[in-house]
């Protein structure tokens, strides 16, 4: 019986990595042609240094820039400079076209992605010439580095004392806003642990119901994350679990009947709303930020966010995304006089710049400035 010839380092870092089928090789093949030798070493260490996420992105990225060539007639492995240049105008919104404008951070990534695809394929990199490097600058002056920050979603909402009423969109009005069926349940307790643990909205969904442990005597428990996009070397985290939050778990279990497998899964519904079934798939990552858009509209029918009108209710639900309730946390602990190393600790993060950026806002109404001019305005 004949045998299949040995893998290659590439191939066995797919199997290893679970990369799709359609995967590195294929793509970086497809970009540049089948003439041209891979640096397969180049590209299984680069599968094996890199997390699914960003594996996923390079991806998508020479994706967009195989499209981009394709679009001006270039065969993209003899694309060159003018045209990495052209795409970076187009991108950043300084040349008309029906191309949607990127963020700064979002286009550096994908010349990034494409300049490592020439690199592995042994050709020149046109992302590097000069001419590049001057696009790039100019995208940035246009632009502006300043990335786009998720509207926050705090406990109580923007309150500068942890005692004070809930106010506006909130994780306490979006919880009242839940509905009282089995989505409802299934909503609450994505809410109580994504704030519990600041999890991403892929740590969220990898959740299974033997990660979590408890409750211990108080009704607390723990939720074991075994990876996540800065966990590179897969050695897991544990979070913790408040006694609502597990409360809010073994209702939405027991409703459910999810005994084991994905804990957070898909609830499906009649056009009349009411509850069809429970899956046994996992909710897919991108249902995060819909299922939070959702609940605030919800809250917002239900007269729970104040006078609110429809044109802020609208720039709410432009500016909320998966991430929403993982900077609210870091808000919540800045305003309960938490440091910034046990906030990265426990939340499992690792650039202090991030988390200092999501309690800017709150810097800016504490600070010493809003200080004087409160004493100012009080006294005039």
């Amino acid at each position: 019986m004949p045998t299949s010839p040995p893998a290659t380092a590439a191939k066995r870092a797919v199997v290893r990595l679970g990369t799709e089928p359609n995967d590195l090789v294929a793509e970086v093949r497809t970009l540049v042609g089948a003439g041209v030798r891979i640096d397969e070493a180049l590209l299984d260490a680069a599968m094996r240094g890199w997390s699914e996420n960003t594996r996923r992105a390079f991806r998508s990225d020479l994706t967009l820039w195989g499209q981009w060539c394709r679009s001006r007639r270039v065969q993209p492995a003899v694309a060159g400079p003018a045209d990495v240049a052209a795409w970076i105008r187009v991108l950043a919104g300084t040349e008309a076209s029906d191309i949607r404008t990127r963020a700064m951070a979002t286009i550096e990534r994908y010349l990034v992605h494409v300049g490592w695809a020439y690199r592995m394929a042994g050709l020149s990199d046109p992302t590097s010439d000069p001419l590049v490097k001057f696009e790039r600058k100019a995208a940035r002056n246009h632009l502006g580095v300043r990335q786009r920050q998720a509207r926050a979603i705090r406990f109580k909402g923007d309150i500068a004392d942890l005692d004070s009423p809930a106010s506006g969109v909130c994780l306490a009005h979006l919880l009242k806003a839940c509905r009282r069926d089995e989505l409802g349940l299934r909503d609450a307790a994505l809410l109580r642990i994504a704030y519990d643990t600041a999890a991403r909205r892929s740590e969220l969904v990898a959740i299974d119901v033997a990660h979590i442990e408890g409750p211990d005597g108080e009704g607390a428990g723990l939720l074991h994350i075994p990876s996540s996009k800065t966990d590179r070397k897969q050695e897991g985290a544990e979070a913790y679990l408040s006694p609502a939050t597990m409360a809010a778990i073994v209702r939405w279990r027991r409703a459910g009947e999810v005994d084991k497998g994905p804990l957070l899964r898909r609830v499906t519904t009649h056009f009349d709303g009411s509850i069809k079934s429970v899956g046994s798939e996992r909710l897919h990552p991108n249902s995060v930020t819909l299922i939070y858009r959702r609940l605030i509209r919800r809250a917002w029918e239900k007269g729970l966010l104040g006078e609110m009108g429809e044109s802020e209710l609208e720039r709410w639900l432009k500016g909320i995304s998966s991430h929403s309730i993982r900077v609210g946390v870091a808000q919540d602990n800045f305003v309960a006089g938490e440091g910034l190393p046990a906030i990265m600790q426990a939340y499992r993060w690792r650039d202090a710049r991030t988390v200092l950026r999501y309690g800017a806002k709150l810097t800016a109404k504490s600070g010493a400035s809003a200080r004087l001019a409160q004493r100012f305005g009080e006294d005039g």
